[in-house]
């Protein structure tokens, strides 16, 4: 499925990197943000070009959690079980927002899931709930670690 411009860099980049941002704190690596918004960025262009093949919709997804991984095991220097978990619920933490927003806009808007594509204004608004949610969930995540080991 073809992913508007437009939609990969306000909904695709941002998504990514909040997606790789949660990741990489479930799996206890330091966050450096240069590297983050690069890989954000290499992930949704990845999928932007992935998309552009006819392949079953989904398996974007699966290559994506496959590279997260990678990238987790790489960048937390081995720790296999930590990185592929930090992926796999990276990507389940992704999946639940996204119907979470999609449930909130939907109804608002009267639209239907296959509607949205062609709406892309309302799609971005929806992806960018579906990221503020996940820089929510990794910021409370990032201080509930830093309150258990401070007293």
């Amino acid at each position: 499925m073809d992913i508007p411009f437009s939609a990969l860099v306000f909904q695709g980049i941002p998504e990514q990197i909040a997606v790789v941002t949660l990741a990489f704190v479930i799996a206890r690596i330091p966050l450096k943000w240069y590297k983050l918004v690069l890989i954000g960025i290499f992930f949704a262009t990845f999928v932007y070009i992935v998309r552009l093949f006819p392949i079953p919709f989904g398996l974007h997804t699966i290559l994506l959690i496959i590279l997260l991984f990678i990238t987790l095991v790489i960048q937390g220097e081995g720790d296999i079980s930590l990185s592929l978990i930090a992926s796999l619920l990276s990507f389940l933490i992704l999946a639940v927002f996204e119907f979470i927003s999609l449930s909130l806009f939907l109804p608002v808007f009267g639209l239907t899931p296959k509607e949205l594509n062609a709406h892309n204004f309302i799609r971005i608004i929806t992806g960018g709930l579906t990221t503020i949610l996940l820089f929510l969930t990794t910021f409370l995540l990032i201080k509930i670690r830093k309150k258990r080991i401070t007293p």
